[in-house]
Formats: C-alpha cells, sequence, structure tokens
C-alpha cells in the first residue's frame, strides 16, 4: 500500500509538472506572436482588385504604399504606425488671363464619363451647365448615336454635336464633341483602318486651331494590347504632326498613361501596370517631344496629388489613390496664349473627374 501511494504521488507530481510546462510554453507563443504584430494569422493578404472590362482605366491598381518595416523585417507594432488621413488636390483660383495680358477666349472642359448614360443619371450635365464650357469633350460614351439618352439630345446650349462610335461593338469605347459655334470642318478617326474601328477620335477644325479629342486605348489587362498601344501611339503621334503642321493644335481626352511619377499615388508598385509601362510613358514622351506640351506640367511643374481617375475598388478616390490620364495638350507655339488648365477633382459622376482649359486664342 505505501509503495502505490508512493508511486501515485511521483505520478501526479509528474503529470502537474507537464501541465505547468505546456502553460508556459502557450504563454511564450502568444507572447512571440503578438510581437510579430496584430492579428498576422488570421488575415489574409491584400490584392489589387481589377475591373471587367479590359479597355476601361478601372483595370489599374489601387495599390498604396507599403507599410514600413523595422530592421528585422517585421512589420511595426500599432504603437509605432502613424496614421495620416489623405492628400486631397485642392484646385487653385483659375487663371483668366495670359501670359501677355490677354483674357481667355476658348474654354473646354474633357472629361470620361464612364458610360454616357449613367453619368446623365449621376448629374453630369448638372456640373457641365454650372461649368458652361464653350466645347464639351466626352470619352467613353459607351453609347451609340441612336441610344443617346433625350438629354443629351435637348441641350440647346451645345447646338452642334458629334458622336464617334465603336462600329463592331455597342457599349464599348466611344467618343463625343459638343460646341457653341460650328467648326469649319469634322473628322473622325486619324485616317488608318486598323485604328478606326473604335470611335476613338474625333477632330474639330476652327478658323485659328483644331481641337481634337481622344480616348487612347489601353495596354489592358496583363498588358495583352500594349504592342497595338504602341502601333497606336505612333500613329496617332504622325496625325497630329500632320494636323500641327496646318495650324496649331489642342488635343484633350483621356491618353491613359501616367508620364510621370508624379503623376499616380504609388509608381513603384505600377510599374509593369497598364498606363505606366516604360513603352507608355516613352510613347508619351515622343509626342511631347513632336512639339507639343502638357499644359498641366507647364503650368504646376511640381503641384503632387493631381490626379484625374481613381479606381472604383478601395475607396480609392476618397483616399486619393489616383492616376493623372487626363490632358490638355496644345502646339507648343501656343504656349503664350495659355491661361490655365484646370483639373476639377471634387466634380463627381464617374471614375473620372473633368479638367478644363482656358486659353486666348
Amino acid at each position: 500500500m505505501i509503495g502505490q501511494r508512493a508511486g501515485g504521488n511521483h505520478a501526479t507530481r509528474a503529470m502537474i509538472g507537464q501541465a505547468a510546462h505546456r502553460i508556459l510554453w502557450l504563454v511564450a507563443l502568444r507572447c512571440r506572436l503578438l510581437s510579430a504584430g496584430p492579428s498576422w494569422w488570421w488575415e489574409m493578404p491584400k490584392r489589387g482588385k481589377k475591373a471587367e472590362d479590359v479597355d476601361s482605366a478601372d483595370e489599374l491598381e489601387a495599390t498604396e504604399p507599403e507599410a514600413k518595416k523595422s530592421k528585422k523585417g517585421a512589420a511595426k507594432g500599432p504603437k509605432e504606425k502613424v496614421v495620416e488621413g489623405p492628400i486631397l488636390y485642392q484646385d487653385p483660383p483659375n487663371k483668366l488671363t495670359s501670359p501677355s495680358g490677354q483674357k481667355y477666349t476658348l474654354k473646354v472642359t474633357s472629361w470620361n464619363v464612364d458610360g454616357l448614360r449613367a453619368w446623365v443619371k449621376k448629374k453630369g450635365l448638372e456640373w457641365v451647365r454650372e461649368e458652361d464650357p464653350d466645347v464639351l469633350c466626352l470619352q467613353e460614351t459607351k453609347c451609340a448615336e441612336k441610344l443617346l439618352p433625350p438629354e443629351m439630345r435637348e441641350m440647346p446650349e451645345y447646338p452642334h454635336k458629334y458622336w464617334a462610335c465603336a462600329g463592331a461593338k455597342e457599349g464599348y469605347s466611344g467618343v463625343a464633341l459638343l460646341c457653341k459655334t460650328e467648326p469649319l470642318s469634322i473628322t473622325y478617326g486619324i485616317g488608318e483602318e486598323e485604328h478606326d474601328q473604335e470611335g476613338r477620335v474625333i477632330t474639330a477644325e476652327f478658323p485659328s486651331h483644331f481641337l481634337v479629342t481622344a480616348y487612347v486605348p489601353n495596354a489592358g489587362r496583363g498588358l495583352v494590347r500594349l504592342e497595338y498601344r504602341q502601333r497606336w501611339d505612333a500613329a496617332f503621334r504622325a496625325y497630329l504632326r500632320g494636323l500641327d503642321a496646318r495650324k496649331p493644335l489642342v488635343l484633350c481626352g483621356d491618353l491613359n498613361v501616367a508620364h510621370a511619377e508624379i503623376d499616380l499615388k504609388n509608381p513603384k508598385g505600377n510599374k509593369k501596370s497598364a498606363g505606366f509601362t516604360p513603352e507608355e510613358r516613352q510613347g508619351f514622351g515622343e509626342l511631347l517631344t513632336a512639339g507639343f506640351t502638357d499644359t498641366f506640367r507647364h503650368l504646376y511643374p511640381e503641384t503632387p496629388h493631381a490626379y484625374t481617375f481613381w479606381t472604383y475598388m478601395m475607396n480609392a478616390r476618397a483616399k486619393n489613390v489616383g492616376w493623372r490620364l487626363d490632358y490638355f495638350l496644345v502646339s507648343t507655339r501656343l504656349l503664350g496664349e495659355l491661361c490655365d488648365s484646370k483639373i476639377r477633382s471634387q466634380a463627381m459622376g464617374s471614375d473620372h473627374c473633368p479638367i478644363t482649359l482656358y486659353m486666348a486664342l
């Protein structure tokens, strides 16, 4: 009996020792997990989402800068994290005179509406009437002329309306140009069959200049159309140079490229994304060296956080995680007549915001 009791006591002590050891091990493991950062073991890594339409700029990534790392490579704990609000772009007051003091005589607004019928329902026309440009240029209308909403047909302030639609793809691409003054002539496309099937360009000739509105093709998800985009860039550049040889021009629209790192929120994370590849940026640079100037960067060369597109995903617009894809370019010899180039980032109704140009022509 005595031997059995002694053996039982010994077993009990062993079990208590094992339990104590297990508790200490669990406490140590919990401390190690907590020191590695909050809740990492159950959170799935976040991935950028993309839209379905490969022609739409929605597929551009809305990634944000990576979290800072400690020297050991572990994410810093909550106490070390600095929470900052989004830095929004503030459109400065309009400059209504040229460098020589001439008052503007031409006001042009350009807007990628991401679907004309949806944009009308979102009260885009109300904003246009308040802005009151002389010429309104729209891109990505996604609407055949026969399907135009009555609100667009019944705009008496713009009696001269011109539409270009994708021939084989209804509800795809498309541009429009609405004028208060009748142009001398209107042409559609750039004169090359390969590039004129998707309704991407309208050119209006006026006495002193050409006005071109364009919706440049996107390189596509996975860059499947990058080679085509490069062919487009070369052909479009040649077309614009031909116009410029006759009279100076104004080009506006969604050019589907962020030219410099300042033109998007996260350049490091998007070097292989459509709209920021070296090939697309080089194509834009070659357009500038061909005799054209980016009016916004000419006037505001160092202004950051100035974007015109934000994906609908990940609350990107509220965070101002965006891209500058919409431009006014002018023949460089028109810079003496340039008054201002605006980004109306507060205007809603699309995943792009409108831009407005003031010229003293």
